[in-house]
């Protein structure tokens, strides 16, 4: 079994093929408002504005919920993560998403119970019940030092935490710029899947040489992802079920015939008759 690998994803335009902050703000028709604020508030602070204003609106925290059961995934990858779980694969997520949004959209396709840990912003209902989003970091008393990854979330750092679990091979799967930082702390022996002609991709090609990770394969979209990493997780599989063994890590006993004398007590051949 792949019980040695470990699977991280991001989760927008990764897992499923759209940004499920966009598909929410779009759905409740918050655009222009979100649109006027863009400016004005980091990324994080600004969702939860936008769920705050969907919700004055008359719209229920059901509501939001019907409208993330909308977002499709695409079959291939709902196969190939069904499957890396069932070879025993450790599947994790770090997005900059949020609980809710992630949660709910699993767990409408049958798949939350596939990853051990979902790392992403925390949701939570108020007092007056409504849905609300806070920063996985608390960036207004501390900054992270990271000028790849947003203030609220470095992803390197959750992936550093994620690899000193233990000496596994790990598989990082992303697409936004974010996505290049645990990429740069992925070791020779690891996976780096970038989607294609997006911004981690765009950075992996201009930058490397910063890349350790000496697999690096691309992929288009979800259901090209989905053949790509089963491939991925075959050739793993295949390796630690049949390992190759090298010529010098073949251990002779001393007392085994080598040469002639392998042959010395062989059976005579009969000569030929006509």
């Amino acid at each position: 079994m792949a019980a040695g690998t470990v699977l991280v994803f991001d989760f927008d335009k990764t897992i499923i093929d759209c940004d499920s902050d966009d598909w929410v703000v779009e759905a409740f028709g918050v655009t222009d408002l979100f649109d006027q604020l863009r400016p004005t508030l980091p990324w994080n602070t600004l969702m939860d504005r936008m769920i705050m204003e969907v919700q004055s609106r008359g719209n229920t925290i059901d509501d939001i919920a019907a409208c993330l059961r909308r977002v499709s995934l695409d079959p291939k990858i709902i196969s190939v993560l069904k499957s890396a779980h069932a070879l025993r694969c450790d599947l994790k997520i770090i997005s900059d998403a949020n609980v809710f949004f992630i949660k709910t959209i699993l767990k409408n396709h049958g798949l939350l119970d596939r990853f051990s840990e979902i790392n992403t912003n925390p949701s939570y209902v108020d007092g007056e019940g409504r849905l609300r989003i806070s920063p996985y970091h608390d960036f207004e008393s501390s900054s992270r030092g990271c000028n790849i990854c947003p203030p609220n979330m470095c992803k390197g750092l959750i992936m550093e935490r994620i690899r000193a679990s233990g000496k596994k091979r790990f598989i990082y799967v992303g697409d936004g710029t974010a996505d290049f930082c645990p990429g740069l702390k992925l070791g020779e022996d690891d996976f780096l899947m970038p989607r294609k002609n997006f911004p981690m991709w765009e950075l992996v090609c201009s930058n490397r040489k910063l890349i350790r990770a000496n697999d690096i394969r691309e992929w288009n979209d979800g259901e090209e992802l989905g053949i790509v990493l089963s491939n991925l997780i075959d050739k793993i599989f295949s390796e630690e079920k049949y390992p190759v063994v090298g010529v010098d890590q073949i251990v002779v006993p001393a007392d085994y015939p080598l040469g002639h004398e392998a042959f010395r007590n062989a059976l005579p051949v009969p000569p030929l008759t006509n």
